[in-house]
């Protein structure tokens, strides 16, 4: 009887783009619709699983009948170094040119197994849109998740509106630093007051046939063919991009914090599941515990970031003449070429009040009570990660819509300090105190837990369960 009731279950195949910040909530949202009675299958790219594998363990990926694993190729070569940030751009080229055949058959071969119910449903990557092709064939719904913020899934989905309205492509190479990209975008009606330099970074090109540019036109106009969006983000905070959307796409759903939501839901066992392509380091949760409340500054600057090793030497003399108390992760792959070290001189300075470490359980520590403030990429993960800690941010956004989350961050939610691309130790160093001992850090901090009360208060809940009943059922 056990096994007749597993063939009857709904079968979401959920399927990340193959780069650490989209795999994080991508199973974050397969752990939830496995609570809601799903079997789950999780498609990551050969490369990806192997570190996968390496990282979390074979015990518990094998651990579950009905949350299962499986791969398909990237087209890529691997890296030479296993534990290397694969290119973006070259990601995004090679898997919407070759991993539709490979998914087909992972499909015909899902489809054909006596053990697992067939696919019901596929939940995919927005980036990943090859897979609506496939399930049109086999004619079930395809939700497509983008998890960029509204804000920035928006503005990518108005590159061609800038196109359009001769924003883009640039007309001078001159124009990066002549202060063209100050320029104000009055095309977009939700967005008043962001300047081109706030828009994602892709469009800083003099090509016409920018690859990135190209692949966002075409990655958010096939998005109108999908079952539906869905966007972890919550309606409080971006209800006026999230109406801007409903109008251009038919059927959106806001359904973050996803983090929050599956740790309210999720199953005990399920739990021990993770999604880190990196060992984490925990021991810096006991550390956090000697700290007093709101003393420490959390920094870490994503998965895919790569800095220069000057760069790295001025956030080093910042946060060590800011006399505050900090835990910084440094990724083995975070500084380009082979210059990693950090000085002596540094290390010495800050032995006392500092920790490094190479990666870390990022939620935990953002909902330790010692974090009081958080210097970030703005990435989204990070972002909507520190917004439900009510951990507010220095922000050094790198590429893609980091900018965008960073204006949003700054301008709209009251949260955020941005610091220039062009890093300068004296900045750190005054933006952190500001963070941390000033009244505008203190009011910062107000305003962020004014967001984390509005975010544990969503509508996202509702919107999950209309999501599995409404689309992903039918």
């Amino acid at each position: 009887m056990g096994s007749m009731n597993m063939m009857k279950k709904p079968h979401a195949v959920c399927v990340p783009f193959p780069a650490q910040g989209h795999i994080n909530p991508m199973l974050k949202l397969a752990k939830i619709l496995h609570s809601k009675g799903f079997h789950i299958t999780f498609v990551n790219t050969e490369f990806n699983h192997q570190r996968l594998l390496k990282s979390q363990g074979s015990d518990t990926l094998n651990r579950y009948t009905s949350f299962q694993f499986e791969t398909i190729p990237d087209g890529l070569q691997p890296p030479e170094n296993q534990d290397a940030t694969q290119d973006i751009p070259s990601l995004c080229k090679s898997t919407s040119e070759t991993c539709l055949e490979p998914f087909k058959t992972l499909l015909l071969k899902l489809n054909g197994a006596t053990t697992t119910p067939p696919v019901s449903c596929i939940v995919s990557d927005g980036v990943m849109s090859f897979t609506l092709e496939a399930a049109d064939e086999l004619g079930i719904p395809d939700v497509l998740f983008w998890t960029t913020s509204a804000c920035g899934f928006l503005a990518y989905a108005h590159y061609n509106t800038l196109r359009e309205n001769g924003f883009i492509p640039l007309k001078d190479s001159a124009d990066l630093t002549n202060g063209y990209l100050d320029t104000i975008v009055d095309c977009i009606p939700s967005m008043k007051g962001m300047r081109l330099k706030d828009m994602p970074t892709f469009l800083r090109s003099t090509n016409p046939d920018e690859l990135m540019v190209k692949f966002c036109i075409r990655e958010t106009a096939r998005a109108k063919k999908a079952s539906a969006i869905i966007l972890n983000t919550f309606d409080e905070l971006e209800h006026e991009v999230l109406t801007e959307l409903s109008s251009i796409y038919p059927s959106v759903f806001s359904i973050g914090p996803l983090h929050t939501i599956a740790n309210s839901m999720v199953e005990n066992d399920l739990e021990l599941l993770g999604s880190s392509l990196w060992k984490e380091d925990k021991d810096c949760l006991k550390w956090l515990n000697s700290k007093q409340a709101n003393s420490v500054v959390y920094v870490n600057f994503g998965s895919i970031t790569v800095m220069t090793a000057q760069q790295l030497v001025e956030f080093s003399w910042g946060l060590a003449n800011s006399n505050q108390t900090f835990l910084w992760v440094i990724r083995p792959d975070l500084v380009s070429g082979d210059s990693r070290m950090l000085p002596p001189e540094f290390l010495e300075a800050t032995r006392e009040r500092g920790l490094l470490t190479s990666w870390c359980p990022q939620q935990k520590v953002l909902n330790h009570p010692s974090v009081g403030g958080f210097l970030t990429h703005s990435g989204w993960n990070s972002t909507i990660e520190s917004i439900s800690s009510g951990v507010p941010m220095i922000c050094w956004p790198f590429f893609a819509e980091q900018q965008t989350n960073c204006w949003y961050s700054c301008n709209q939610w009251g949260i955020g300090m941005e610091i220039d691309s062009d890093v300068q130790r004296k900045q750190v160093e005054k933006l952190v105190r500001t963070l941390m001992v000033e009244e505008k850090g203190k009011e910062m901090r107000k305003m962020a837990m004014v967001w984390k009360k509005k975010a544990e208060s969503s509508s996202s809940l509702l919107n999950i369960e209309n999501l599995s009943n409404r689309v992903l059922r039918s």
